[in-house]
């Protein structure tokens, strides 16, 4: 399989059951559109996030589809100034390229440093579909035990309404 082997062996010892999918890359929701409307589930947009002094950062989870403005972001989260983290938080806090960010990286958080937003419409899926820290390939689990993950992987999380 591909991706990250750390991620499959957190699942297995949650006994989180997951279905698993190769396809070429897709970096952008576009690409996932394409390559990923066979596969039955939620698909998911993830957005690692910093404030602007660099000492807080967050992840956001939503529906692909939903559009996402960054001024707009900051009023809702009240958070302050908010960027997108560089390839460097992405390596230290996620284990991550650009183009495969996941919720499922954040066991590389060993402090918990990262809070997670959560698309209060994802409530009612039945399954997520994220990829496992690789572009090229997806997993679908059910919206129970991605919470099981979260809960065992100890960051905090909340639900928000996204729809901006």
């Amino acid at each position: 399989m591909r991706g990250d082997k750390n991620i499959y062996n957190k699942l297995n010892e949650l006994n989180i059951d997951f279905e698993y999918y190769e396809h070429p890359a897709i970096p952008t929701i576009e690409l996932a559109l394409i390559h990923k409307k066979n596969i039955e589930a939620t698909h998911c947009k993830n957005i690692f996030l910093r404030n602007h002094k660099g000492k807080k950062h967050f992840f956001v989870v939503l529906e692909q589809n939903l559009k996402v403005n960054i001024r707009q972001l900051e009023l809702l989260l009240k958070q302050g100034k908010l960027s997108f983290a560089s390839d460097k938080r992405l390596t230290k806090y996620l284990n991550v390229k650009q183009g495969a960010v996941s919720p499922l990286g954040l066991i590389y958080d060993k402090e918990n440093n990262t809070h997670i937003f959560i698309d209060e419409t994802l409530k009612n899926a039945k399954q997520l579909s994220f990829h496992p820290n690789v572009s090229d390939a997806s997993i679908v689990i059910k919206i129970q035990d991605f919470f099981k993950y979260l809960d065992n992987i100890g960051n905090s999380y909340e639900f928000i309404n996204l729809g901006i």
